[in-house]
């Protein structure tokens, strides 16, 4: 079996925050009658199955939501228990986990360092950015709770990481974004595009969504920003992945890839969908009921057409010189179309723009790479 990855949601969609991009909060009307949180059961289930299944001498369990601290330090300490379990000799575990920072306190940092966990932190930028679209149940503002979440890791020495969803608020500063982010003492940045539409299979973009323009515009403000005294101290993943595709042949993440499919995630039920993007009940692959079943949903015909469908791009894309870079973007994101009537990225002018823009110094970048590399440095 080729190398695959499981985003396992224990608190499936349920969340303590209200943020109003979101995409996910909705999907709790596919189980009505359900808590939303996974039992000590499935997660042995989904554990075994992963593992076992698993080609990688390390296996990464991503933890997701909803917001998966609601299930308490005790359900993770079980998970990192079950992992050693069922580890085969020369495997490792690792775990990471985004959340939104707001309920962290010294125990779970403790966990945190303790067991190795990355941490991946939702924050928009400074307070009048972040509480935009980052609010409570109550409506009520976050960024006071976030930054104080991330002190705490910062106390205990726990590694983490900023994920910054870039909306039609905060489009508008990226050098402040960026710096606010610095400030914090963050190394490792993700700027995620918000492009939702208003209903399901329709075309028409929510008000909170990215403009196309001005997502191309961020990125290249930002790599500005980073260029002039960042290299090498400051790490970004849009950026790291262009660099790959010069230095390796091929992009790090899985929405710039040809093709897609290898990524997929576990409902608190034990329930596998072909993406986190595509949690809809026609790419339910089934539940995970035992080791030979997840390998048969992973490797079955619906998921490899699933994921062979990210290729076929239009004539515009097969033709552009970024294809490679982008692989015609998320098909999520394929909300426009073509001038041959074909789907296609809305953030096509974005990435027309960025990867023009940092060309000429990922060259540079690259080809001292490859001379650093031969020299053996």
């Amino acid at each position: 079996m080729l190398p695959f990855h499981l985003m396992i949601k224990p608190a499936g969609p349920k969340c303590n925050l209200d943020c109003k991009y979101c995409y996910y909060t909705g999907k709790v009307e596919y189980y009505p009658e359900s808590a939303c949180r996974m039992d000590l059961e499935t997660l042995e289930r989904v554990t075994e199955a992963y593992i076992v299944n698993n080609p990688s001498t390390e296996v990464v369990f991503g933890w997701q939501g909803g917001e998966p601290l609601l299930m308490g330090v005790d359900f993770f300490r079980r998970a990192v228990e079950l992992q050693k379990k069922y580890l085969r000799p020369g495997q490792s575990a690792s775990n990471a986990m985004q959340t939104n920072a707001t309920l962290i306190d010294d125990q779970w940092a403790e966990f945190y360092r303790e067991n190795n966990f990355l941490l991946g932190v939702s924050i928009d930028g400074p307070p009048d950015l972040h509480n935009a679209y980052r609010v409570d149940r109550l409506g009520k503002n976050t960024h006071t709770k976030v930054v104080k979440g991330i002190e705490t890791l910062k106390r205990h020495g726990v590694e983490h990481n900023a994920l910054v969803t870039v909306n039609r608020a905060n489009s508008r500063r990226p050098q402040k974004v960026y710096n606010y982010l610095k400030g914090l003492g963050i190394e490792h940045m993700q700027f995620i595009p918000i492009v939702e539409t208003t209903e399901l299979g329709g075309r028409e973009i929510t008000e909170w969504s990215v403009k196309p323009e001005a997502f191309g515009e961020f990125l290249c403000a930002v790599f500005d920003e980073w260029g002039s005294d960042d290299i090498g101290r400051i790490f970004v993943q849009m950026f790291e992945c262009a660099l790959g595709v010069l230095v390796m042949g091929w992009p790090s993440v899985c929405v710039f890839q040809k093709t897609c499919g290898r990524a997929l995630v576990v409902e608190h039920n034990g329930d596998l969908y072909a993406c986190d993007h595509y949690v809809y009940p026609s790419e339910l692959r089934g539940r995970i009921e035992s080791v030979e079943g997840l390998a048969e949903m992973i490797d079955g015909p619906d998921q490899h057409t699933f994921g062979a469908a990210k290729a076929d791009v239009s004539g515009d894309c097969r033709e552009c010189r970024w294809l490679a870079y982008c692989g015609g973007d998320c098909p999520k994101h394929r909300v426009a179309f073509a001038s041959d009537g074909k789907p296609i990225s809305y953030l096509c002018p974005s990435y027309k723009r960025f990867f023009s823009h940092i060309n000429p110094e990922l060259q540079r970048i690259a080809a001292q790479l490859r001379l650093s590399n031969s020299r053996g440095v």
